[in-house]
């Protein structure tokens, strides 16, 4: 499927191409028939207790730290790193996580923002500052809700399964 050169009506700079592919296949590769649906892979990954959250958060903060090395600027990163975090904290609620993933796609909302942030050529400066203490804190969190969930299955497992025959 070849991918769009515009988002927004806004050309895509050849720099964020590659992360143009991947905002695609994680929010709106597929289309249902008939309609202007679409949805990617991010609520399809999620749908793994625990870790499905964790990798869809890898997933786009790999793509604001490629947005930030081709200059997205502070406030634009800002931006990008709350929907993120929006997109990752009501992801972890049972089923209304999923469905707010399908709607939401905060992955192509980030692209806008680089998209816009190029076009303008607006607030040019390193974002580093402010990203790497903000992703570091999420990205414990999110570790942490891991491992949480591993042992909630773990003691859950053995509840149900005493002699540890399943």
């Amino acid at each position: 499927m070849p991918i769009d050169h515009q988002i927004n009506g806004k050309p895509i700079p050849e720099s964020l191409q590659k992360i143009a592919k991947i905002t695609k296949l994680m929010d709106s590769q597929f289309r249902i028939p008939g309609t202007k649906f679409t949805f990617g892979i991010d609520p399809i990954i999620g749908l793994i207790p625990g870790l499905g959250d964790l990798i869809d958060y890898a997933i786009s903060a790999y793509l604001l730290i490629a947005m930030v090395r081709n200059g997205a600027s502070g406030r634009a990163v800002a931006k990008m790193i709350i929907n993120i975090t929006i997109d990752g904290i009501v992801g972890l609620i049972p089923f209304f996580g999923h469905l707010f993933d399908v709607f939401y796609k905060a992955n192509r909302r980030n692209l806008v923002l680089a998209v816009e942030h190029f076009e303008e050529g607006k607030h040019q400066g390193s974002a580093w500052p402010i990203v790497l203490p903000i992703l570091s804190v999420l990205l414990l969190v999110f570790i942490l809700f891991a491992v949480l969930t591993y042992y909630v299955v773990k003691y859950m497992l053995i509840f149900i399964f005493p002699t540890g025959g399943i």
